[in-house]
């Protein structure tokens, strides 16, 4: 039998009596999770399970507190966990385009950086000393006198033999060569040369090959001399140098011995400013050039490769390092090199490698935004070859786009260890699990952050404790009981159940914005029950333009909406329009035309390609719920027509199919339907009536409608048994039917609705399959009868009218 609700029954009041404070000033704020046990014992399990492969998925509606619950158990967990390694990138002397990563306890890079630049200000103070000394000078001499006295004694020599043979060393472009010479010492001239007489002219010659190889072998002597002196001032040089280097570059051996790498590269540079030091000494000022634009400028010496580029700093870190990243871009995830520009020139070099979230997030945690990741291109396939890895790599990305390959620093990979988090919506997880094979095995932590939850006294409790602890966040005003009260309650609203409220806390606490301002703006000092319901209407104000304008269309009777009289095959459906920001029920006209024939039910909107799938399932439920019923006996003739008047876009969903099937019913047995009802409800083969969505806004929007042309009494709504722990309703709805002006009803079978809507019963059948007279049934089945016959009695005059024309005639044709 139907059920008309009592107001009791369409909204679940919060008692202010249940709080014992005056206001939220007095009550504790709320230092955990609410309603999230699901989501908190993956996450416990996933931020503690030490794998490579168990990175956590954080999934749920967007303001269920996902972000803020993360931000605080990371937190937490981190504070518990060591201080990762500081990282740091050095010039590799072996391979410059390969810059060295060197690890080292936390807070030990910043120090190391110190000592290494501390020792190139030293050295270039230092080494220019050294080669100004009395002893390097006296050093450096005695090798060069010693060197310039054997040359001018082998020079010597071989000049005294050839002046005793009338010949001379003379310097050419050439280099030295051994000429003739007169008496007087000046060089034979060709002329004088060809007019000697042949055997003085081979004597001439034989003598100045034999001198010049004199000669030759003298040159050779003195370069293999000047070779020896070079090493020997080279060696002097790195003597000088070292007793200036040595003991700086050993106490920082000592000081780093532990780290292998740091004393390799000590060992390196030691090598590396004994090769370069003429940078170090002391640079002779230029003589100032007339036109010096015109000259080029000769580089300084550069002592950048000496340098100490700190990636990551861990000195200041407490615990593990928990990173959140907004803008996961590829530059911004895996670090960058930048390039400064000089004379139109991009250069860049180790000291311009700059740090990543993942760098900073190494040894810790990092959380990123699942959307944000999938649209910044690159960013998603690199994490996940990080992640598989365990390294991260600072590449240029577009290298591999480039028409033209261009050389680049490939810095050495640095170990990665950081359990990823990411957060998104339950869309983007199946996506992702479903599509991508790598994702789950990288991601196998799934965080699942439910939208609602039981409303129990606890959780009502801990509800307190959030508005407490919102009024103290952002300096709001205090909520007084009935305030809270009305919070909780519009919580339950959000959640579409008596007996559960919404963890959608962004939605709640939005309110509790609004309602301060109210109460600010009145001039009240805590916030009351009014200011709430005073935001809820200013909202709902202020959204509620489209709404308000379909319902001026319907007074206008441009949408036609009949709320009075009755109509045969006509119904009023409900439907929700959603608009993202506010939601609102739309009533709507659905009709439907029987007649003889064995077209069976004909959906107008899916002949039309109006109508979804779930719409069509709808239909053929309804069809098949019509044959098993009336066609249990013998077959049924019959065509039915069903649509929705002035639809104009497409249709979807089941919720109106218990109003479809009444119109049918209606027009078959011509059984007028009141107007002043509207109906809403999904039903199965057998009758049962199903539940549905937006329940709430689907009675608001026919009460309103009703409303505006006046209530009589006569005006309800008939909703599914099922969904009245739905409902939540405004409080001018629960008004109205106190006062009697409006009702409600509930069924739990198609059946129940047929005495509220057209004043009969439907009618059981009797043991003979016949249903009592004045019952809906009885006229449904005395139709389709009279269809049937109707259909035999013209097949028979057709069957009559063929056996009558004579043979010959009908061959002839």
């Amino acid at each position: 039998m139907p059920k008309k609700l009592t107001p009791d029954e369409l909204y679940k009041c919060c008692e202010p009596g249940l709080f014992d404070f005056r206001t939220t000033a007095e009550v504790q704020p709320l230092d955990s999770t609410i309603g999230q046990e699901r989501a908190m014992h993956a996450l416990n399990f996933g931020l503690n399970f030490e794998n490579s492969g168990f990175n956590i998925f954080t999934l749920g509606e967007s303001g269920t507190g996902k972000l803020t619950t993360i931000k605080r158990l990371v937190s937490e967990q981190a504070a518990k966990e060591p201080v990762p390694s500081d990282w740091c990138y050095v010039y590799s002397f072996k391979d410059p385009d390969v810059p060295r990563a060197i690890s080292l306890d936390p807070g030990k890079a910043q120090s190391f950086q110190k000592d290494m630049d501390e020792l190139i200000k030293f050295l270039r103070a230092e080494i220019p000393k050294v080669f100004e000394s009395k002893e390097y000078e006296k050093q450096r001499n005695n090798v060069m006198e010693d060197f310039q006295k054997k040359q001018k004694e082998l020079f010597g020599n071989l000049e005294a033999q050839a002046h005793d043979k009338g010949f001379a060393i003379k310097r050419t472009i050439g280099g030295l060569v051994i000429v003739p010479v007169k008496k007087t010492g000046e060089p034979l001239t060709e002329e004088e040369f060809e007019a000697l007489d042949e055997k003085t002219k081979k004597k001439v010659e034989q003598i100045g090959k034999e001198l010049q190889e004199k000669l030759d072998d003298v040159v050779r002597a003195v370069r293999e001399a000047e070779k020896f002196v070079r090493d020997m001032l080279n060696r002097i040089e790195r003597e000088a140098a070292l007793s200036a280097t040595g003991h700086s570059i050993d106490d920082l051996k000592r000081k780093y011995q532990a780290n292998a790498k740091i004393t390799d590269y000590l060992d390196q540079v030691r090598e590396d400013i004994l090769e370069h030091l003429d940078d170090f000494k002391a640079q002779e000022p230029e003589q100032p050039q007339p036109l010096p634009m015109l000259r080029p400028q000769k580089a300084e010496p550069s002592f950048t490769r000496y340098s100490v580029n700190v990636l990551v700093n861990n000195s200041e870190t407490k615990g593990a390092p928990c990173i959140f990243e907004s803008n996961p871009t590829y530059n911004n995830l895996f670090g960058r090199l930048e390039h400064r520009f000089q004379f139109g020139v991009a250069t860049t070099d180790f000291s311009m490698i700059k740090a990543g979230s993942l760098h900073k997030a190494n040894g810790g945690y990092l959380v990123i935004d699942a959307l944000d990741l999938l649209k910044n291109v690159f960013s998603y396939e690199a994490l996940k070859r990080a992640i598989r890895n365990r390294e991260v790599k600072i590449e240029d990305i577009w290298e591999q786009y480039r028409a033209i390959s261009t050389a680049m620093l490939k810095p050495e990979a640095i170990p990665l260890e950081v359990k990823i988090i990411l957060v998104g919506n339950p869309n983007i997880y199946y996506l992702l699990y479903n599509l991508d094979d790598e994702y789950r095995e990288l991601f196998k932590v799934k965080a699942d952050f439910d939208s609602f939850m039981d409303r129990t006294p606890g959780n009502v409790k801990k509800y307190t404790g959030f508005i407490a602890q919102k009024c103290r966040e952002e300096n709001l005003l205090p909520f007084d009981p009935s305030g809270v009260a009305k919070i909780v309650e519009y919580g339950s609203r959000l959640a579409g159940e008596q007996d559960k409220i919404t963890a959608r806390f962004r939605d709640v606490a939005d309110l509790m914005r609004e309602a301060h301002f109210w109460a600010k703006s009145a001039g009240d000092s805590v916030v009351t029950v009014q200011h709430v319901e005073k935001a809820l209407d200013e909202k709902t104000f202020r959204h509620g333009k489209i709404s308000d304008r379909l319902r001026d269309l319907m007074l206008e009777d441009t949408l036609i909406v009949e709320t009075a009289g009755e109509k045969t095959g006509q119904i009023n459906g409900l439907a929700v329009m959603n608009m993202g920001d506010y939601s609102f029920g739309k009533p709507s006209r659905i009709t439907a035309r029987t007649y003889a024939g064995k077209a069976g039910v004909i959906n107008i909107e899916r002949e039309t390609k109006m109508s979804g799938r779930i719409h069509d399932k709808a239909v053929l439920i309804i069809t098949n719920y019509l044959w098993s019923k009336y066609a249990s006996r013998k077959p049924i003739t019959l065509s039915a027509s069903l649509t929705f008047e002035q639809l104009y876009e497409m249709i979807e969903g089941d919720s109106a199919s218990c109003a479809e099937l009444y119109t049918i019913l209606s027009s078959i047995a011509q059984a007028p339907i009141k107007q002043s009802f509207a109906i809403t409800g999904s039903m199965d083969q057998t009758g049962e009536v199903q539940p549905i969505g937006g329940v709430n806004e689907k009675i608001e929007g026919f009460f309103e409608i009703c409303k505006m042309r006046g209530l009589d009494g006569s005006h309800g709504v008939i909703i599914p048994a099922r969904n009245v722990k739905n409902l939540m309703l405004k409080k001018e709805v629960v008004e109205a039917i106190r006062a009697g002006t409006f009702s409600i009803y509930s069924i739990s079978r198609v059946e129940e609705g047929v005495e509220i809507l057209m004043g009969m019963q439907a009618g059981e059948a009797g043991p003979d399959g016949r249903y009592p007279e004045g019952t809906l049934n009885y006229l449904i089945m005395k139709r389709l009868e009279e269809i049937a016959e109707a259909v035999k009695e013209k097949k028979d005059e057709t069957a009559e009218a063929a056996r009558a024309v004579p043979k010959g005639e009908e061959n002839g044709k």
